[in-house]
């Protein structure tokens, strides 16, 4: 329980001190500047932003891209045209559309090596498409919308007899919807497209397949089952896990449900999805640290396990984003975030031998047991996330100006800053300069605790082959594949809007270089595909292109 009164429960819908008016274009509910951090925001996308908004260019070039990807490997010395690069950018998710198109249009995944496609369930859920439509627009590319939004309206059903994860089809399928509609809204001049289908094209079918997603809320605690099949509105419990849902996956679907009683004036997509916070918090954990596994029967958790990573990772990201999301008016969602940041700091934060890197590690065994060094490429997410929390969605130098601004936020952003160059780290480290899914990092012994003592590491870290800071990494063979994870570029993303360093814009666009030096298909004709070893030149592709590789392009060229 928090250190604070527990008179009154969560503030639900009802309780508030305000009210949403329903659905209408010329009043978006977010800040324009928050709203993709919350819904969506992923891979590709994150570089294409990162070439966006520069002092140099203050709009998405139009320019017809050109250049093979030969060409893109260019000196960083002297000036950078940041405008070309996001060019780059774009013609690598124009590259990777159009081999989806030819080779497995409609198909929900897309293996770009054998040129094939598969459907999750027998008509397919769209998962490429509509994940992939805030880059669409954001690279302002309206032959590619057009397509998607024929798609979308001729083709596309949510009345599929199959179960489906309530987690990935939320957050993919629910938010790419919405991300797309209130882009379609806010911003009508990415991506113009006139067509028969109408302004609410995107908005109807979120609205449709929410109402199917909420019979997985239908459990007796009221936290969602792990799966929910869309044509029954029967909510599974996980087949694996003792029938325990993921902690995060639960307390992930927040933003996208209150963000659609926003658009709908229904309140009940807002209830349902709070409630799942008022049964976590009810449950008082210790220092506001969840085990990763809580039962829907019930509404507790099960086991002791505590990350940050893969099950855990996304509660702690949407306690922040929620309280931001509605403007600061719910006060109990940062209160559980600075709860739960303490805790991180005090039971999760350690250092790396023999060079001090900031780790932020593992308790699987309960926060009473040894810490694990285990780094999930999932954890990294958090670095940016950290930066939002202490600036509360502002600049660095607009918040530094509040009299809120003191020793706790300058704590957090030199925490943040030293986790991203802990995260850029498992990129440097490799053979193909991209990261492993899982790194393990040397640490201490005993280990040392931020809490006990505050280590320092290197300024940066050296591009010396045999440099000191490499013996701090451990990659393991079954930990080495790279998966096109968007969390570091999103966290780069965050960290240059942020502060304003260009040292981040350039990490980013090191790692997307990687990734056109030993992830394309036919130099990219056909794509991009994950990979089985971050160590090995020449790579050996998997075969699979993530929906969210598409979906993140967009922040590379930020």
């Amino acid at each position: 329980m928090f250190e604070r009164d527990r008179k009154n429960s969560l503030p639900m819908y009802k309780d508030k001190p305000f009210s949403y008016p329903a659905s209408g274009r010329n009043a978006p509910w977010f800040k324009r500047k928050r709203v993709l951090a919350g819904i969506g925001l992923s891979f590709l996308a994150v570089f294409y932003w990162l070439g966006i908004f520069s002092t140099e260019q203050k709009t998405p070039s139009m320019k017809p891209t050109v250049s093979s990807s030969k060409s893109w490997f260019t000196p960083t010395k002297g000036k950078v045209d940041w405008a070309q690069r996001q060019e780059r950018v774009k013609e690598a998710f124009q590259q990777t559309w159009t081999a989806y198109e030819k080779h497995a249009w409609g198909y929900d995944e897309f293996h770009p090596v054998s040129q094939t496609g598969r459907q999750m369930v027998p008509n397919g859920m769209g998962w490429i498409i509509v994940d992939a439509l805030d880059t669409i627009m954001l690279m302002n590319l309206t032959k590619e919308l057009t397509h998607a939004r024929e798609w979308i309206s001729t083709t596309l059903t949510y009345d599929q007899d199959h179960d489906v994860n309530t987690f990935e089809t939320t957050i993919r399928m629910l938010g790419g919807l919405l991300s797309a509609h209130y882009l379609s809204s806010a911003f009508p001049t990415l991506a113009p497209v006139s067509d028969k289908f109408g302004d609410d094209l995107y908005l109807e079918r979120a609205t449709d397949l929410a109402d199917r997603l909420l019979a997985a809320y239908e459990s007796p605690s009221g936290v969602p089952y792990a799966s929910v099949n869309l044509h029954t509105h029967k909510g599974i419990p996980s087949h694996d896990d003792g029938g325990a849902s993921s902690t995060a996956e639960a307390t992930s679907l927040q933003l996208e449900m209150k963000y659609l009683a926003k658009l709908t004036g229904e309140t009940h997509y807002w209830e349902t999805a709070e409630k799942v916070m008022k049964v976590v918090d009810d449950n008082g954990m210790k220092d506001g640290l969840l085990p990763i596994f809580i039962y829907a029967d019930q509404g507790n958790f099960r086991g002791n396990n505590i990350r940050l990573g893969s099950r855990g990772d996304s509660y702690y990201e949407y306690l922040i984003k929620q309280y931001l999301q509605t403007t600061m008016q719910e006060p109990v969602y940062n209160d559980m975030w600075e709860q739960a940041m303490d805790g991180i700091k005090k039971h999760l934060i350690t250092y790396s031998s023999p060079s001090n890197l900031t780790v932020l590690g593992e308790r699987p065994n309960g926060l009473d047991s040894p810490i694990s060094p285990k780094m999930d490429h999932l954890v990294c997410f958090m670095p940016g996330t950290i930066a939002l929390g202490a600036t509360q969605g502002k600049t660095l130098a607009e918040a530094k100006k509040l009299p809120s601004w003191g020793a706790r936020q300058e704590a957090d952003m030199e925490l943040a800053r030293q986790l991203t160059k802990t995260c850029w780290g498992m990129y440097k480290v490799t053979a193909t300069k991209l990261a492993p899914e899982i790194a393990h990092l040397h640490l201490h012994q005993p280990p040392v605790m931020m809490e006990d003592q505050i280590l320092q590491s290197p300024d940066v870290l050296s591009d010396e082959v045999n440099a000191e800071w490499h013996k701090d990494y451990e990659i393991k063979g079954a930990d080495a594949h790279n998966l096109q994870r968007p969390e570091t570029i999103e966290t780069l993303f965050y960290m240059y809007r942020i502060t304003g360093d260009e040292m981040y814009r350039e990490w980013g666009w090191q790692m997307f270089e990687a990734f056109v030096r030993h992830t394309t298909v036919k130099d990219g004709a056909d794509g991009y595909s994950s990979i089985d070893n971050v160590e090995q030149i020449p790579t050996h592709s998997r075969d699979n292109m993530e929906s969210f590789w598409l979906v993140s392009t967009e922040s590379w060229s930020d």
